[in-house]
């Protein structure tokens, strides 16, 4: 049984008491005692009362008690006439009575109220008890998906994690390697300073020869400490907002010391102005700027800049352009034979971008597809001065299929996608010829990447994304294996 029931349980209990001992005590209080019954004065019992009078009109009448609608207990007295010798101890017996029902009337108004205020309280603490019941199990319910959310989380990291163990222990031998080639340098060292004091005393062409093999071996070891895996990537940083939807920017990897020219094709078709800005500053703050007439039009937005020239794919066609941006002459023209153009075998954004050419630390490279390959990605690597194909790699991932693509150190790296959310998750390397998929998380800012390119000299991405110039730093594990050097 619930508290609001036993409560009015209570109530009516008490009310029916109280109605009990009214019945039974006010008589006798006032000199009516029904059990006193005497014959001889006529009097008869009045069954629907209770009450025995012995006279109407000298004595008192009084009928059973009633409870009203509330629960309130009613009582009806019904008095004598009113004679001077009335006025006697039974009255004042009375009116002492009636004040005390009148008394218990109001106290029993004053439970009946404070009964329905509790009652209420009680009725809202069930309301409020069954509400936090609800949100205790929905709390309890969202700490366990929470906790296997967690779960889910570190299982992943961990297992991204996991690869990196070895790396670490190369890590460790590298660094022994590096204090090798420290020794060496000043064994040497020491050797010179001797030599300076005495001439003709060691072999000046075995010295020679050992200082080479150590300037090899160093030369070998920066060059492989430039390259590495691609593990992280930044938030972009917006350089300039300016140009259409689509376009491509770039600076020359191999440019000379102090040469920090920017490179500028806004659009991906129907277009032959090259702008050539003087540095990175005015490109970002200015809008002066030298202008560069190419002998043809470029298709889509996949140029480069490398050692003074422009390379770009002539419009509607497979051939190549190297173009010489101080003389304004061709150097020189090739046909990438079998590859898709004309919007054949472009990214997923379209655009003319059948061939995508890019450079890295190792050179240029030309990205297409081709029939043979039943369009999907084919990697070449070309000579940057005669642009003939040295080595050609076919991967089984589809152009079409890919948002934009970019080099590192000889590793094509893909991404998912050109809009929304993007990420790189298929890596292909050549020094192997095998491929991964991976997930690199890449913010795509401005939801509409026609453009990505890798500078080496800058070690950043270059990205044109809904005329937005952006930048993109990265990061790379360097691994150096003794036995390679």
């Amino acid at each position: 049984m619930s508290v609001p029931l036993l409560k009015i349980g209570v109530v009516l209990s008490t009310m029916a008491m109280i109605t009990n001992w009214m019945s039974q005590t006010l008589p006798s209080l006032v000199g009516l005692n029904t059990t006193k019954l005497s014959a001889a004065s006529g009097g008869t019992l009045d069954r629907s009362t209770g009450v025995l009078p012995t006279n109407p009109e000298e004595s008192w009448q009084v009928y059973s008690s009633a409870q009203d609608s509330e629960g309130r207990c009613i009582c009806t007295v019904v008095a004598p006439q009113q004679t001077m010798c009335s006025r006697d101890a039974r009255t004042k017996q009375l009116r002492q009575l009636l004040e005390k029902v009148q008394n218990m009337s109001q106290s029993i108004e004053v439970l009946d109220r404070r009964t329905q205020r509790d009652l209420q309280y009680v009725e809202k603490m069930e309301n409020q008890m069954k509400g936090l019941e609800s949100k205790f199990k929905q709390v309890e319910e969202s700490h366990k998906q929470h906790l296997a959310r967690q779960f889910k989380a570190i299982k992943a990291k961990m297992d991204e994690l996991r690869p990196l163990i070895p790396v670490l222990e190369e890590y460790k031998a590298d660094a022994k390697l590096v204090l090798q080639f420290k020794e060496e340098v000043q064994n040497l060292t020491s050797v010179l300073n001797e030599l300076q004091e005495e001439i003709g005393a060691y072999d000046y062409d075995e010295l020679q020869s050992r200082v080479s093999n150590l300037e090899e071996r160093l030369r070998a070891c920066m060059q492989k400490l430039a390259c590495g895996k691609l593990t992280g990537i930044s938030d972009p940083v917006t350089v300039k907002t300016s140009g259409s939807r689509f376009g491509s920017w770039m600076t020359d990897p191999l440019a000379p010391e102090g040469d920090n020219r920017v490179w500028y094709m806004d659009g991906y078709h129907n277009n032959r102005f090259v702008r050539e800005y003087k540095s990175m500053v005015d490109f970002m703050t200015t809008d002066n700027f030298t202008s560069h007439r190419l002998p043809h039009p470029w298709s889509g937005t996949g140029q480069v800049v490398y050692n003074g020239s422009i390379y770009f794919n002539k419009f509607q066609s497979h051939i190549i352009i190297r173009f010489d941006l101080k003389t304004e002459t061709i150097l020189k023209t090739r046909s990438l034979d079998y590859a898709g153009y004309n919007n054949m075998y472009h990214y997923a954004w379209g655009g003319h971008s059948d061939i995508d050419l890019m450079v890295d630390e190792n050179g240029l490279w030309a990205v297409y597809a081709t029939n043979q390959n039943a369009g999907n990605i084919v990697i070449s690597k070309l000579d940057p001065v005669s642009l003939q194909i040295l080595q050609t790699w076919n991967t089984s991932y589809p152009k079409r299929s890919a948002g934009e693509a970019f080099i590192i150190c000889g590793t094509l790296y893909v991404t998912n996608g050109y809009s929304g959310g993007t990420k790189v998750h298929y890596a292909y390397q050549t020094n192997a010829s095998t491929y991964e998929y991976i997930d690199i998380p890449f913010q795509n800012k401005y939801s509409h990447i026609s453009m990505l390119d890798y500078n080496p000299k800058d070690r950043a991405l270059y990205a044109w994304n809904n005329g937005h110039q952006t930048l993109y730093n990265v990061t790379l594990f360097h691994v150096i294996r003794s036995d390679e050097l």
